[in-house]
């Protein structure tokens, strides 16, 4: 599947779905992403400096950021953020910068300005995945790390005709079943340094960029 071809979606779609979410999105999605997160989490927790977690949702991953990390995290869901501060909050996190309502797309912080970029679950729901590459590769500093965590979708098989039959309710689920890896893998600025599986279901993918030059 192309990637000029994926299921169209704009911001109302994605701040609809995730206003019917965010009630549920612990107990729900945050059991099926949390291997993901931890790793991420893990992998960033190695590095040191300014982090940017993009599409922070309820803030699971907040409160395991170590300290040495100084962390901003973004949302373009308020009532997903609403909960991220009160989780914050409740775990006492001193590393937690800023919290901001912002469009991954479009983001308002200049060139380079982040020493590690997290976006965990984020380029399926986001209306210009290519765009919002292009953006996590601006704000981060040339040297730095970009980690994306994300389902990438199959062409055949079971798990492919399930994706495909899902795909025309991406509005609706607030994500796109159909997601080629190859969507992703779009930035000349940003050389893929490690790729593997996450356990234990292997039906995510973790992938770690170095910003070029």
């Amino acid at each position: 599947m192309k990637s000029e071809t994926l299921q169209r979606m704009d911001e109302d779609d994605v701040r609809k779905a995730y206003k019917r979410w965010a009630p549920v999105y612990d107990a729900t999605f945050g059991k099926l992403v949390r291997a993901g997160m931890r790793s991420s989490v893990k992998e960033a927790n190695q590095f040191s400096g300014r982090l940017l977690d993009v599409g922070v949702g309820t803030g699971l991953a907040l409160p395991h950021y170590e300290p040495h990390l100084r962390v901003t995290g973004i949302d373009l869901s308020a009532e997903m953020l609403k909960r991220a501060k009160s989780r914050i909050a409740k775990a006492k996190c001193t590393n937690i910068e800023l919290l901001l309502e912002m469009d991954a797309g479009k983001l308002e912080f200049p060139d380079e300005s982040f020493d590690i970029v997290v976006a965990t679950y984020v380029l399926t729901v986001v209306p210009e995945p290519k765009k919002v590459i292009e953006e996590l590769a601006r704000v981060t500093k040339v040297g730095g790390t970009v980690i994306i965590v994300n389902h990438f979708s199959v062409e055949n098989g079971l798990r492919g005709a399930i994706e495909k039959g899902f795909a025309k309710h991406a509005t609706k689920l607030g994500w796109r079943p159909e997601f080629p890896i190859e969507t992703v893998l779009c930035s000349e600025k940003l050389r893929l340094r490690r790729i593997h599986a996450v356990k234990p279901l292997g039906f995510f993918t973790f992938l770690e960029f170095v910003r070029q030059a």
